[in-house]
Parts: structure tokens; C-alpha cells; sequence
């Protein structure tokens, strides 16, 4: 529901609840009128070989739907991937894998421990591993409740392959060119 929430609102559109006991529940969202159609796809859209990896990520998240959803993903682009439902589980994960971590994929919300607390902890047994915070609450709402701070590179629920991965390749690359 957060998901189709962030959408909505992202969407400068609202949504409504109805609900009675025995009779169930109607969600009812509205959406702005759009005046112009569907935009062209992009002619010159990268190539899928530009967007694949051999790197290693870890990904923490506590849907097992999305987890599973987005390991694949990833896999799919040529990347090795570690996962974890939860932050402690990371932890695990993280101090029981001897080689490189390349990029930390987390969602930011999560029962127990944040992400971003998350980040807080491996930092002390892992130096500078890039982030990549990921969340169906808009980047807006994480921001003005203090969730994340500004600036932090972030990926909005729900994802695509292309969306995931261009930003996946994004971070990596930028923390390349950082570290040379």
C-alpha cells in the first residue's frame, strides 16, 4: 500500500478508503487528466550490455516478493547477489562473505533496524561501501521526516529492470571514478 501511496501522491493525484465491517474495502484513486499522450521511446536507449555488471551487491530487503524480484533482476544483468531480509540478517551476510561488497541496496524502512542505521553499522566493519536506498515512500516524504537525508542516491518503488539497473550501474560507476 505504501507503494501505490508514493504513486499517487508522486502523481499529484489522491486516494481514498472505504471501508465497512463485513463488506470489505474500496480504495479509490483519482488521478490527474493528462493532456498529451504517451511520450516516443527514447531512439538512442542504452544497450542492455551497458547496463551489465559482474560486481557484487547486497540486498536488504524485508518483502520477499521484492527481494526475490529484485535479486533476479540483477542476476540477470550479470551481477553476483547477496541477500538478506532484514538488517540483522545483513549483518550476518556481510561478516560471513569474504570478498568484496561492491554496492549496498537497501530499502529504507524496515521493521527492527533502518537502512540507513543499517549503513550506520557496516561502515564499521566495511570501509565506504556505495549505497543505494530504495523505498515505495516517496524521496520527498523520507526527507522531510528526517527518514534519509538529501543527497543520498535513491530509487523509487516500483521498479523496472531498466530503472533498477541503469541506477545500479550509476552508483557503481560514480563510486569508480571517485575511488581513482
Amino acid at each position: 500500500l505504501s507503494s501505490v501511496y508514493g504513486i499517487v501522491k508522486q502523481s499529484n493525484g489522491h486516494i481514498w478508503l472505504d471501508s465497512e465491517p463485513g463488506r470489505g474495502a474500496t480504495f479509490r484513486v483519482y488521478l490527474p487528466r493528462v493532456e498529451r499522450g504517451p511520450e516516443a521511446p527514447e531512439a538512442a536507449e542504452e544497450s542492455v550490455k551497458s547496463l551489465r555488471g559482474n560486481e557484487t551487491i547486497l540486498v536488504v530487503e524485508d518483502e520477499d516478493q521484492v527481494r526475490h524480484l529484485v535479486r533476479a533482476m540483477l542476476e540477470s544483468y550479470g551481477y553476483t547477489v547477496l541477500d538478506a531480509p532484514n538488517a540483522r540478517d545483513a549483518l550476518t551476510v556481510c561478516g560471513k562473505h569474504s570478498g568484496p561488497i561492491d554496492l549496498l541496496l537497501t530499502d529504507v524502512v524496515m521493521p527492527g533496524m533502518s537502512g540507513r542505521a543499517l549503513v550506520t553499522l557496516l561502515s564499521g566493519l566495511r570501509l565506504e561501501i556505495p549505497v543505494l536506498y530504495m523505498s515505495g515512500y516517496p524521496d520527498s516524504t523520507l526527507a522531510s521526516q528526517r527518514i534519509l537525508e538529501p543527497g543520498h542516491d535513491f530509487l523509487q518503488k516500483p521498479i523496472t529492470h531498466v530503472s533498477l539497473c541503469r541506477k545500479v550501474r550509476s552508483v557503481l560507476d560514480k563510486g569508480k571514478s571517485v575511488a581513482q
